[in-house]
């Protein structure tokens, strides 16, 4: 199937799903695209099942045969990620910088090697012929919290704006460190060696910060030059294609870069706020990645969805299922009980407790596009059933969190402020009666 014809498909899915979501079922957009277009996926291989016929399951197989991870890793995640970080906001993010910092870095690999662990025990007790260094890899490709669906979905609930922050710049960073991780670990697995993961680190991070901050200084220099918003408009398309492009060549990590580029535009467009205002008084240039952003990420939901159509069930989905759900909780959850400690239960933000902040940063762990990726990727070197195993666990991953979590992030919210309040509330009267 051409790309002209699957844009053609998703547009029409972006565009009933939207008017129904909006008209009668009234839930959060970008969780409706997920749920509609999998449960029209499901629909179409049933129907083709029963039916027999022939036509319909070719054409079904060769809209999920689309090449995701090369459109998403080679494509449009720069984009995506540039538009999510030129939306922050830089006091919060200041404010809040060294929690931001331990959640996307040490939270990322507590959780991916505990996951590895929790699964590896799974695997030896039902045979499913994983071994412990494979497991950790499983649990580099579901770690990274996904910044599309925090962005798109917790912004539209109510967090309080220093929370939001921490959840949304989290996710932002974390993917960087997934992908280094998740490199490091692949390395160990198809025995082809590795200069420690430490170093690469290093050069994924640190290098990726050079290129963009580099290169995003002096295009925002050309951009000073220019009274025009629309060339602001193509001198940032440049910056972000241009680091991300350098950033893959080097083996730096381009998905941090497109972050730094988009957190760098930011800080920098609001520098020459009032010039900004002369010279683009109709707003083009936050009007463009708005609309950039909201049209990538639908367009990434859906194929998130439609991609179910070639899914192959792995024998051993009974034990995974709930395997799956249960240790992504679990590792999170100990991901950020230890992130935090570390920071200092002094520190943390929004006057929450450690039981609080933990359960709030576990199931705003929303997962996504990234994940899906990663597990793609490990095609080339897994065998087919350990391969089909990673691709079950990762959908069934993303699609717990999205719609469940996604789902009830709200009422887990509020029931959690409910819990800070009381608390708050006793311990005044505590003080008081002193």
């Amino acid at each position: 199937m051409s790309a002209f014809n699957l844009l053609v498909i998703i547009l029409v899915y972006i565009v009933v799903i939207g008017i129904l979501n909006e008209k009668i079922f009234k839930i959060q957009s970008d969780i409706a695209l997920v749920m509609f277009s999998m449960f029209s996926s499901v629909a179409f291989l049933l129907i083709s099942g029963v039916l027999h016929t022939d036509s319909i399951r070719a054409s079904v197989s060769k809209i999920g045969s689309f090449g995701f991870e090369n459109y998403l890793m080679n494509g449009v995640l720069c984009f995506m990620l540039f538009a999510g970080a030129s939306n922050v906001n830089m006091g919060k993010f200041r404010e809040n910088i060294r929690v931001i910092s331990l959640l996307a870095l040490l939270t990322t690999m507590v959780s991916a090697v505990f996951y590895g662990l929790l699964f590896y025990v799974v695997a030896w007790a039902f045979g499913l012929g994983m071994d412990l260094t494979t497991c950790v890899l499983l649990g580099c490709v579901v770690a990274p919290t996904d910044p599309i669906a925090a962005t798109g979905i917790l912004s539209k609930i109510g967090l309080s704006k220093n929370v939001c922050s921490v959840i949304e710049n989290e996710s932002l960073f974390n993917d960087g460190t997934g992908v280094a991780l998740f490199i490091f670990v692949k390395s160990m697995v198809v025995h082809n060696g590795s200069s420690g993961f430490f170093n690469i680190m290093f050069k994924e991070i640190f290098g990726a910060f050079a290129v963009a901050l580099g290169v995003s200084f002096l295009l925002f220099k050309l951009m000073e030059l220019t009274r025009d918003p629309h060339k602001y408009i193509l001198i940032s398309l440049l910056d972000v294609s241009l680091v991300y492009y350098i950033c893959e060549r080097m083996e730096f990590s381009g998905v941090i870069a497109s972050v730094v580029c988009g957190i760098y535009f930011s800080w920098a467009y609001s520098k020459m706020e009032r010039r900004a205002m002369v010279i683009d008084p109709k707003g083009l240039f936050k009007t463009f990645w708005d609309i950039v952003e909201n049209l990538l990420n639908s367009i990434l939901f859906v194929m998130i969805g439609l991609l179910i159509f070639n899914i192959e069930i792995s024998r051993y989905l009974p034990i995974i299922l709930p395997a799956a759900i249960i240790i992504c909780i679990a590792a999170r959850a100990v991901g950020v009980l230890v992130s935090t400690v570390l920071n200092g239960i002094k520190n943390i933000p929004g006057n929450y407790d450690l039981y609080e902040f933990v359960s709030l940063m576990t199931w705003t762990a929303l997962k996504g596009g990234l994940s899906l990726a990663l597990a793609m990727s490990t095609k080339e070197f897994l065998p087919q059933e350990i391969y089909e195993i990673f691709l079950n666990v990762t959908y069934i991953t993303i699609f717990f969190t999205v719609l469940v979590q996604g789902l009830t992030v709200k009422k887990v919210y509020f029931a959690l402020e409910k819990h800070r309040l009381d608390r708050m509330s006793k311990k005044r009267l505590g003080s008081k009666r002193i």
